[in-house]
């Protein structure tokens, strides 16, 4: 309903008259009501620095909103923290959040009637949640991202949050000091923002800018900047256009600017967890997309920057180096983009491109050229075979080798592995396997950062493999394959595997194999009895009842 639509309806008799006294109690005033209403989703929350520098941004965008003529109406959406919460079994509610976020914004955004809603966001879930929302509410809207944290640094070298979690591995192996453990601690993060890495939320961020859905430049910025906060003030200002032209978020993303957005993660090594969101994200929005889409992107698009957690470098570094604007112009002039896709300003992504240089700067090595990229085709490789008929994904960038064939370890919860990494009973060779973790199983499907890190801090990162049902952080390395469908909780294969059994991933083949006769297979599954939910009650519960596979995006509605 348009702001023209709402007064009229306020305005009509005398049973309108508490509604419209509702409005005046708010500040309106007469003409007040002709403007549009401006919801701000805010993120903020002192509960973790990814979102405890989102206040003044919320501010900036409210003071924006009002010069611009429109009515801006502040609401709160929820955050988890999942560097806070990974783990333990507050990870279970990492991926409920991207649901709970976007039933949030969809919820207010109509039940208030807004014109507009801009979305600010800051840890990984925020980003996909809101613009899950957006989607479903489709009027005119923006995201925001909060920004990054700057780098830690300690003796010389740049640290994350990911630095820490492999600090822990590093310090059982007895590569470590506990004086060196807490040092890491103590500088891994040194204040608000999120992750630096291209981690989950600068992954997705970034991805945004190339979907159209959020500004050029804005996704690389540290949340303490000046920058930061004109951004948002732009932002606003930019939304409040939109409602007057009536551009919307379905408008904007569609088959080809998802692809536009794909193309930009594989380019900059994103998250694994990208592939999971973006399915959601389309079934949104109403777009036609598949995992075969991802593997088909891949194949064509080279990986472009050398960023942690795999190479190098951290958000701040890209951003200097020229940010998503200066990759997207680099992926544009090699024909890897659809130009003519519209974004939020109105304007074309070529259009948005044209001041930005051909080539990324000479002076760095942030960012390659086209000619001579990190890798020659992009890092998330869909898997299939016995193992996930339904598919799987694995991030192959920064590998020795990128395949393995082992014996299985098989383990039913993520402290039962974590417990045989840190005790030394996993060796070189060994195919972890983490079960039962998946949408429904999990459930909520948490990431396996701390066992993934673990391996690393233990010197074991290029020489085990690890899969599951569950997901990875952004953070996580290694040969890993996660998102496994079907799940072991529905009966997937993956619930038949024993002890010893031998497996093998193989990303080049795009194969994950038990290699167990098919007979045998089929003996198990005849023996196999679907285990009792771990949650009966509550979100949890109502997330496992709800919640589709891996391959469709886990998503609930």
């Amino acid at each position: 309903m348009s702001a023209n639509e709402r007064s009229k309806v306020i305005t009509q008799g005398v049973e309108r008259a508490a509604n419209r006294a509702m409005f005046y109690a708010l500040g309106y005033k007469e003409e007040d009501f002709s403007k549009p209403m401006i919801g701000i989703a805010n993120g903020h929350s002192t509960i973790t620095p990814c979102n405890a520098g989102l206040q003044p941004l919320a501010d900036a965008a409210v003071s924006a909103v009002r010069k611009a003529g429109g009515n801006p109406q502040i609401f709160g959406v929820p955050t988890i923290s999942d560097g806070m919460s990974m783990g333990t079994e507050g990870m279970k509610y990492s991926l409920v959040s991207r649901e709970v976020i976007a039933d949030c914004i969809e919820t207010v955004v109509q039940g208030q009637w807004m014109d507009g809603v801009l979305v600010i966001g800051g840890c990984d879930k925020n980003k996909p949640g809101g613009m899950i929302g957006i989607a479903r509410a489709n009027v005119p809207a923006i995201y925001v991202y909060g920004g990054t944290v700057m780098p830690g640094h300690l003796n010389g070298r740049d640290l994350s949050l990911v630095s820490a979690f492999e600090a822990v591995g590093a310090l059982k192996a007895g590569h470590m000091s506990e004086d060196e453990f807490k040092a890491v601690e103590r500088n891994a993060v040194p204040g608000t923002g999120a992750c630096g890495g291209m981690f989950t939320a600068n992954t997705m961020s970034s991805s945004f800018e190339a979907l159209g859905m959020a500004l050029l430049g804005s996704s690389t910025m540290a949340n303490v900047s000046e920058e930061k906060r004109l951004s948002t003030e732009r932002s606003a200002r930019v939304l409040v256009e939109a409602v007057r032209k009536g551009l919307k978020p379905r408008d904007i993303i569609n088959r080809r600017s998802v692809e536009n957005a794909i193309a930009l993660v594989m380019a900059t090594g994103g998250s694994t967890n990208a592939v999971l969101h973006y399915l959601a994200i389309c079934q949104a929005a109403d777009v036609e997309w598949t995992l075969d889409d991802f593997e088909r992107i891949r194949r064509k698009v080279p990986v472009l920057c050398d960023m942690k957690p795999t190479g190098k470098y951290m958000a701040v570094d890209l951003h200097r180096a020229g940010g998503i604007p200066q990759v997207l112009k680099v992926l544009l002039q090699a024909g890897l983009l659809h130009g003519d896709c519209l974004t939020i300003t109105g304007r074309t992504l070529a259009e948005e491109l044209a001041e930005i240089p051909d080539t990324p700067p000479a002076d760095q090595d942030v960012i390659r050229p086209i000619g001579s990229p990190l890798y020659a085709q992009g890092h998330l490789a869909i898997l299939r075979g016995n193992l996930a008929e339904q598919g799987a994904v694995a991030k192959i960038t920064g590998l020795k080798s990128t395949s393995i064939t082992g014996p299985a370890r098989v383990f039913d919860d993520e402290q039962s592995a974590m417990d045989a990494i840190l005790s030394d009973r996993i060796r070189p060779g060994d195919v972890l396997v983490l079960r039962y973790l998946g949408p429904k199983g999990g459930p909520g499907m948490p990431e396996m950062l701390a066992p993934t890190s673990a391996i690393i801090g233990r010197g074991l990162g290029d020489k085990v493999g690890l899969i599951t049902d569950g997901r990875f952080s952004g953070g996580s390395w290694g040969l890993l394959v996660g998102h496994i469908t079907p799940e072991a909780y529905e009966g997937g294969t993956i619930a038949l595997v024993e002890e010893g059994d031998s497996i093998t991933i193989d990303a080049d083949r795009q194969l994950l194999q038990l290699e167990v006769p098919e007979e045998e297979i089929a003996r198990r599954r005849t023996e196999w009895k679907k285990p009792e939910p771990r949650y009966t009650r509550g979100v949890l519960a109502k997330f496992a009842r709800l919640a589709g596979p891996a391959s469709d995006g886990a998503l609930t509605g």
